[in-house]
C-alpha cells in the first residue's frame, strides 16, 4: 500500500460526529439495556465460553446489550435477554471467522450449515461444523423465537442468517485469494456481511406481528431496507478504517473507494461521507412514499421501518460508545 493510501489518525474520526449530527433518527436505548449486560456476563459461561477476566472486561466494554437496547427499544427485559445472546453470538461468529487463527473456509461452511441446520428445526442434532459454545449459545438464544413465531418467519430469518454467513465465507475467500473488491462488489458483499438483514426480522419477534410476506418484499420495503443496511455499513467502515486499512484485505468501503478511484484515503472518507448523505436523503425521500397495506397491516409496517430506521441510529451511536472498533 502507497502512502497515499495510509489514511491519517484524524480522517475518520473527524467526520462521524458530523455524520451522526446530521442523521435525522432520534436515539433510543432500553432501559434495560445495562442490566442485560450484567446479565450476559454471569450468563454466558453456561455456554462454555471461557470467561476469564480479559475477556469480561472486553465483553463489558463492547456493550453488545447496548446494542440491542438501541435497536430495540421497546424489547421487554426477557425479550432483550434473547436479542442480546443473538447478537453475542452473531459477534463470536465474526470474531471467529475474522480475527487472527481464524476459521478456515470449509470451517466456515461448517458452521454456516449447522446454524442453518439448527435453525431449520435441528436443534437436536448436532453437525460437525457448529460444537461447542456457540451451538449451545444458538440454541438457548433461538429457544423462545422458534417457540413464539411462526415458521415461516423462523424461515425468512434462517434464510437471512445464511445470507450473512455465506457473505463471511464470501470475504474470507477474497482474503484468502488476495481478492480485492471494487466498490460494486463490495457494496453487495457488505450488505450480507453487516447482518443488518438479520436484525430487521427481529423486529416482527419484539412486537409479535410478523409482516406477510408479500409485504415484506414489497420493492419499496426491500430498497428502504437495503438503504438502511448501507447506511449503518457505511458508516461502520468509516469507523473502523484505521483497523481495516492494516488487516481487512481492501474489504471496506473507504478503501475499495480509494483504490478504484486512485485517490487518497483521506479523499475516499470525503466520498463516502458524501455517499452516505446521499442514502441518508433518499431513505427520507422513499420512507414518505410508503403506501398504505390496509388497517391491520399499517401498524406493522411503521414498527417494521422504525426498526430499519433504529438499526441505523443505533449503529452509530453504539460504534461511538463501544470498545468494539478502537484500534488496537
Amino acid at each position: 500500500m502507497t502512502e497515499d493510501f495510509r489514511p491519517s489518525p484524524r480522517a475518520a474520526s473527524d467526520i462521524l460526529p458530523s455524520l451522526r449530527a446530521a442523521c435525522p433518527i432520534p436515539p433510543r436505548l432500553s432501559p434495560y439495556a445495562d442490566d442485560v449486560q450484567g446479565w450476559l456476563v454471569t450468563w454466558l459461561p453456561q455456554t462454555g465460553l471461557p470467561m476469564d477476566a480479559p475477556t469480561r472486561e472486553r465483553l463489558a466494554r463492547s456493550g453488545f446489550a447496548r446494542y440491542a437496547g438501541r435497536l430495540y427499544p421497546d424489547a421487554s427485559e426477557p425479550d432483550l435477554r434473547t436479542l442480546t445472546a443473538l447478537f453475542t453470538w452473531f459477534f463470536l461468529v465474526d470474531d471467529a471467522c475474522d480475527k487472527p487463527g481464524r476459521l478456515g473456509l470449509d470451517e466456515i461452511r461448517g458452521l454456516r450449515n449447522g446454524a442453518v441446520a439448527l435453525l431449520h428445526g435441528g436443534a437436536r442434532l448436532r453437525h460437525a461444523g457448529l460444537d461447542g459454545p456457540l451451538r449451545r449459545l444458538l440454541v438457548s438464544a433461538w429457544r423462545e423465537p422458534r417457540h413464539r413465531m411462526t415458521a415461516r418467519w423462523r424461515l425468512r430469518f434462517a434464510d437471512a442468517v445464511a445470507q450473512h454467513l455465506d457473505g463471511t465465507w464470501q470475504e474470507a475467500a477474497n482474503k484468502a485469494t488476495g481478492h480485492r473488491p471494487g466498490v460494486a462488489e463490495y457494496v453487495e458483499l457488505r450488505r450480507a456481511t453487516s447482518a443488518a438483514y438479520v436484525s430487521y426480522p427481529l423486529v416482527e419477534f419484539v412486537t409479535g406481528r410478523p409482516l406477510p410476506d408479500p409485504v415484506y418484499h414489497h420493492p419499496l420495503l426491500r430498497r428502504l431496507r437495503d438503504h438502511g443496511n448501507d447506511l449503518l455499513s457505511w458508516y461502520n467502515d468509516i469507523a473502523s478504517l484505521e483497523r481495516d486499512a492494516a488487516t481487512s484485505g481492501g474489504h471496506n468501503l473507504v478503501l475499495a473507494e480509494a483504490a478504484e478511484r486512485r485517490v487518497p484515503v483521506d479523499t475516499a472518507v470525503e466520498l463516502v461521507a458524501q455517499r452516505w448523505h446521499e442514502s441518508m436523503r433518499e431513505f427520507a425521500s422513499l420512507r414518505a412514499t410508503v403506501p398504505s397495506f390496509g388497517p391491520a397491516l399499517d401498524g406493522a409496517v411503521t414498527a417494521h421501518l422504525d426498526g430499519v430506521a433504529r438499526a441505523v441510529r443505533g449503529t452509530i451511536d453504539w460504534t461511538l460508545e463501544s470498545a468494539r472498533y478502537a484500534t488496537r
